[in-house]
């Protein structure tokens, strides 16, 4: 349940939404390198908010997955026994993954939910990769700071050989 996600005196619960169905043979390779990041700013975020990685795999798989990119610092749940994928923009009805990020409050004794990176529903601008998840990732921002910018066709790889 989403009230069992929060820790006391913590009122925000941020959700992403990790591509890795059980389907898949892999993990996205971008929603990979965005947790890479993540997973060093999450024990700092956890001083203040519950940050939460959801996938719809088995949570063995998962963690095995985690374990092999080094990520112990990440909150990671399976979502493969319910329709949170569904029910919250990280899924299509096709079942389809599509990365999400949905931020719920707690006040009192409810849960609402407050945001979800719409975004990735609206269509790009010429010349430019979508956005949704950026705001996350300081790798996009790196990127920005140069002439040729983030471009359209660059994708992060899921291993990188010396």
């Amino acid at each position: 349940r989403l009230s069992e996600l929060f820790q006391p005196g913590q009122d925000s619960l941020i959700i992403y939404s990790f591509m890795y169905s059980s389907e898949m043979a892999e993990p996205c390779a971008m929603c990979t390198a965005m947790l890479d990041g993540l997973n060093g700013t999450a024990r700092h975020a956890a001083q203040r908010v519950n940050l939460v990685v959801v996938a719809k795999s088995p949570l063995r798989r998962i963690r095995a997955f985690a374990r092999e990119r080094g990520w112990g610092h990440l909150r990671l749940l399976s979502s493969a026994g319910n329709t949170y994928n569904r029910d919250y923009h990280g899924e299509a009805l096709d079942g389809a993954q599509w990365p999400a990020l949905n931020v719920f409050v707690r006040r009192g004794h409810q849960v609402y939910h407050f945001y979800n990176s719409e975004l990735l529903f609206a269509p790009a601008e010429a010349g430019q990769a979508p956005r949704h998840v950026d705001l996350l990732w300081p790798l996009w921002h790196l990127f920005d700071l140069t002439l040729e910018g983030r471009g359209t066709d660059w994708n992060p790889e899921l291993s990188y050989r010396s």
